[in-house]
């Protein structure tokens, strides 16, 4: 019961949350986190102690395969140059840059231990950093490599990091061993993600064989893709993460979605994008919750001249020798694309000083850092505490609320005019998308149309095919190159919405009587409404986009 009510009770807090951000004008992430830290720090508040491998199950597969799934593969993949970069070269350059500065200043932190915790504080969250900026203020490119290099980092950082903790546990290490161990893990992690993916396609088409499947039984499936993939690598002793990426990378690609009926793809569609709502929310307003216990456990190496100053400082201190880590990093590769592309007698898209500090702020650390630094064991194999972990745990939650409240107050800032006025590519691209489309189905109509025969049918079919064709042409109208011929179409088009939003709402006035009077019973009612709903929706979607 307890269980349930605390479940219920961060469920209401993220709607709460999504409802406060409008008020509040605070990023997202910050606000739950606040939240969370509220409702924890009174001694009799609420308090929960996370078990990391089952934090990591419920939470991350899903979240990494609907970001996988939605992000713009075509542009991930031109950028694989700097993405790979970041992801795994950035990922051992600050492990071992971070590792000695952490070392250095906190000397009672092992040097193992150190890289440990620079490890799991390698992986980005790109999900708080589009909360906190728009995606029109930062520059596409450097959001989309944002957001492949979180995909990617993850899996690399957390690997690193078991490899360390075995190393703190084992006291000893092979370079060799290692770097074969994350080859393996890579690998199987990605055919994990594979198989998965096509088990569930599998799946479906035999689903579909059968007949008369429930749409709900087909969404079930596309759900337990990414748990399916996390499961089957960690079993393999691979990365999960990183076959939950996979799986969601491949997922628009793969056809899975033919096996789909129209009403279980609007299900999954409209399910992910909720699930994906509220795992992000509970995972700040938990990471919230274990702030207060967490800064009353203050370790006494931080605090030994003065309880409150010094610990700041060194998460302060920390914090900014990861931007610098990642700004040096990004401004030698940048060195280094520029110097091959000179080579190569190419033209070289370099960053700029702005777009190279903004990127090295949008570097969060998230809910991987949290729940990778809370894994670490709480005893050595001889029955003797790990090492500074009270120290390491307490730097980690530090760092993460740290880095999130600076790219809060600086990023907007930094990324502000980085973006030049004017229409946006993607809605160019968009545009002329619609434009294609409605034509090539304005010339499938007119086939269709004039291979009928004569008599009342082929009239009635012209007729028809008229009405539509003449609905594509007001889509291609408004889609014009011409800014007179596009605001006509735009005004008629407004003029449609309108009329069909108020005939909407009186057939939903309409079917409400009917139910009150007791002509049509509830079944009727829902199906009704569900039609209804459903062409809203549609409608909105069209009214959004102009």
């Amino acid at each position: 019961m307890h269980v349930a009510v605390f479940i219920l009770v961060v469920l209401g807090f993220v709607a709460i949350s999504g409802a406060l951000v409008r008020l509040v004008r605070v990023p997202l992430p910050v606000l739950q986190i606040a939240i969370g830290a509220a409702l924890a720090w009174p001694a009799r508040g609420l308090h929960v102690e996370i078990d990391p491998e089952l934090f990591l199950l419920v939470f991350i597969p899903p979240l990494l395969f609907s970001d996988a799934a939605t992000a713009p593969k075509r542009e991930l993949l031109a950028l694989r140059g700097p993405i790979l970069d970041l992801a795994i070269g950035l990922v051992f350059f600050t492990i071992v840059g971070f590792g000695y500065a952490l070392h250095w200043l906190v000397p009672s932190i092992p040097l193992v231990v150190a890289f440990a915790l620079a490890a799991v504080l390698s992986p980005t969250d790109a999900v708080a950093v589009s909360s906190i900026v728009d995606r029109d203020v930062v520059p596409a490119r450097l959001m989309h490599i944002l957001e492949g290099e979180s995909l990617l980092n993850d899996a690399s950082g957390l690997v690193m990091f078991r490899f360390a903790v075995a190393a703190a546990l084992t006291g000893s290490f092979s370079l060799g061993a290692a770097s074969l161990s994350f080859l393996y893990a890579v690998a199987a992690g990605i055919l994990a993600g594979v198989v998965a993916l096509i088990v569930a396609a599998k799946t479906l088409q035999l689903l579909n064989r059968i007949g008369g499947v429930p749409a709900e039984a087909q969404v079930l499936v596309m759900i337990l893709i990414p748990f399916i993939a996390y499961l089957g690598a960690e079993r393999a002793g691979a990365s999960g993460i990183l076959a939950a990426v996979t799986a969601g990378m491949l997922t628009s690609g793969s056809g899975i979605f033919r096996y789909l009926g129209v009403s279980a793809r609007m299900q999954t569609i409209s399910l992910w994008t909720t699930l994906s709502f509220v795992f992000n929310g509970a995972l700040f307003i938990l990471l919230g919750l274990q702030l207060p216990d967490i800064i009353r456990k203050v370790p006494p190496e931080l605090s030994s001249r003065h309880w409150l100053i010094e610990p700041v400082a060194t998460v302060l201190i920390l914090t900014l020798c990861l931007i610098g880590l990642r700004f040096l990093w990004i401004w030698v590769g940048d060195i280094a694309q520029r110097l091959a592309a000179r080579f190569g007698k190419r033209k070289a898209e370099s960053f700029g000083l702005r777009v190279r500090l903004a990127g090295s702020v949008a570097g969060v650390r998230g809910a991987i850092t949290l729940a990778g630094i809370l894994s670490l064991p709480l005893a050595m194999p001889d029955g003797s505490p790990f090492p500074a972990r009270d120290i390491v745990i307490f730097l980690a939650a530090g760092v993460i609320i740290c880095s999130l409240s600076i790219a809060s107050l600086a990023l907007p800032k930094i990324a502000r005019g980085l973006v030049e006025k004017g229409e946006d590519p993607g809605a160019a691209e968009e545009r002329r998308a619609r434009v294609g489309a409605a034509n090539a189905a304005i010339a499938r109509i007119e086939i269709i149309a004039n291979d009928a025969s004569e008599g009342e049918a082929a009239d009635a079919r012209l007729a028809v095919a008229d009405s539509i064709v003449a609905g594509y042409r007001r889509r291609i109208a408004a889609s014009d190159e011409a800014d007179e011929a596009r605001a006509e179409a735009r005004e008629a088009g407004r003029l449609e919405l309108e009329l069909r939003f108020a005939a909407i709402e009186a057939e939903r006035t309409a079917v409400r009587a009917m139910l009150r009077s007791g002509e049509i019973n509830d079944h009727t009612a829902q199906a009704l409404f569900a039609e209804i709903t459903l062409t809203e929706a549609l409608l909105k979607g069209r009214q959004e986009r102009k």
